[in-house]
This record gives structure tokens, C-alpha cells and sequence, in this order.
């Protein structure tokens, strides 16, 4: 896969779910528990520092497969339902219930409005498109149902490839799997796993769908990101 390449991060970039690891806690507990009083900023300070890429200088190559990863996360969100007073048999249970919702692309997954048009304007461009995200396992199957797949060249989930961004590894076994690209461009909205870790190694960087944080390029959306990529293109070309 040589020649020209956009990485492009998912969440918050190509697509969302609404309130992501948090919303999905509490409207599983809202179906299952409903009464149960667990606050929003509850979940998020129990999550805080225990996602993957909370510690993205820690690789994580020995997991292996999905049920490795999903394990140590199932089991932080279990023990946040019970500091709230649920049962330990069933704080199992909910937490194994919000893994199914979390990668169920036909419930809160969705694709920017932006997404497939420009993706569709990059490639027609000359330039292939995959994804780098930090991101569960089952990645793959939540971009291929929100029709993804046809525009993408390649997808790496972190959960698969044992490093996150900005870890410098991620990046570097993206363009190794891509065939080395000779010209690479990152697109995200975290100025730091994306920006920030992308520009460390020389790649240039588009910060999208967010304010300021001190990145050199910005857009608010991403027909914009993709007028900056090619025009840096163009000019360095």
C-alpha cells in the first residue's frame, strides 16, 4: 500500500456513541436497575486510569484475543457497580451486559455526517484511507455494519495490536501493515494521542472537531481536514 495515506482516528472522528464507556454503563443500568442512583461522574473517575489507553506507554502484546482484553475492563466495571451497592454475581452480570451493548453497532454507533462523503473525496484524490484507533476488539465489526469497509484500506484497533496512540508503536505498525506509504497524513480529535503522537514521528496532523489545544492545523470538520491535507500535499510536493 504505498504511495499516499490518511490515518484517520474513529471515535469522535469518523463516528460516535453517545456518552461512550459512561452512557453505556448507565443505560444499562437504567434498563436492568432502574432506581439505581449511580451518577454520571461516578462511572467516569471509577473508569479513569483503567481504559488501555490510559496507559498507553504499557503495551499490552500479550493479551492475545478478545476475551484477554475485554477481562481486566469487564472487571473494573463490575467492581464500580459494586462500590454503588450491586452484588457482586451481578455486577458480573451487568458488566458482561454492557460489553454486548458497547459493541453492538446497531445500538448508539454512528457515522458523522461527513465521514463516508470524504472519505469517497479522498480516495477519488489519489489517497487511501485507514483507520488507527484506540478501540475494543471488535472494531472491525462496528465500522463493516456502519458500512465503513467499502472506503477503507485498512483498520487497527489497539485491542488488536497491543500498543495505543500516541505510543509511537501504534503509528509505526500502521504504516508497516499500509506498505510503508511514502506520504502520511493523521486526522483525529484527541490533540494528543492523535496530533501530538502522530507529529512526534514526523507525520503531519489535523486536529478535527475540536478547539484549539495548541495544534498547528485544525478543523471543524472533516471536508476541511481533508482541504489541509491536500494542500499540504501540494505544497510540500
Amino acid at each position: 500500500m504505498a504511495g499516499r495515506l490518511i490515518l484517520w482516528d474513529f471515535d469522535g472522528t469518523l463516528g460516535w456513541r453517545p456518552g461512550l464507556w459512561t452512557g453505556c454503563v448507565l443505560e444499562v443500568l437504567d434498563e436492568h436497575e432502574p432506581g439505581h442512583g449511580l451518577a454520571a461522574d461516578a462511572i467516569r473517575a471509577g473508569m479513569r486510569g483503567h481504559l488501555p489507553w490510559h496507559l498507553p506507554e504499557r503495551s499490552h502484546t500479550h493479551v492475545g484475543d478478545a476475551e484477554g482484553w475485554w477481562a481486566p475492563v469487564q472487571s473494573r466495571i463490575a467492581a464500580i457497580l459494586g462500590e454503588a451497592g450491586i452484588a457482586e454475581r451481578r455486577a458480573r452480570e451487568l458488566a458482561a451486559a454492557v460489553r454486548a451493548r458497547f459493541v453492538d453497532p446497531a445500538i448508539g454507533w454512528r457515522l458523522f455526517e461527513d465521514t463516508v462523503p470524504t472519505l469517497q473525496r479522498a480516495r477519488e484524490a489519489g489517497w487511501r484511507n485507514a483507520v488507527l484507533s484506540n478501540h475494543v476488539p471488535e472494531l472491525p465489526v462496528i465500522a463493516g455494519a456502519l458500512g465503513l469497509s467499502p472506503h477503507l484500506d485498512a483498520l487497527f484497533t489497539s485491542a488488536a495490536i497491543g500498543y495505543e496512540k500516541p505510543n509511537e508503536q501504534a503509528f509505526r505498525i500502521a504504516l508497516a501493515g499500509c506498505g510503508e506509504p511514502q506520504e502520511v497524513w493523521m486526522v483525529g480529535d484527541n490533540p494528543a494521542a492523535d496530533v501530538a503522537g502522530a507529529e512526534a514521528l514526523g507525520i503531519p496532523a489535523v486536529l478535527v472537531r475540536r478547539e484549539g489545544d495548541g495544534a498547528a492545523r485544525r478543523s471543524d470538520g472533516l471536508q476541511g481536514a481533508l482541504d489541509l491535507v491536500l494542500a499540504g500535499a501540494a505544497r510540500d510536493g
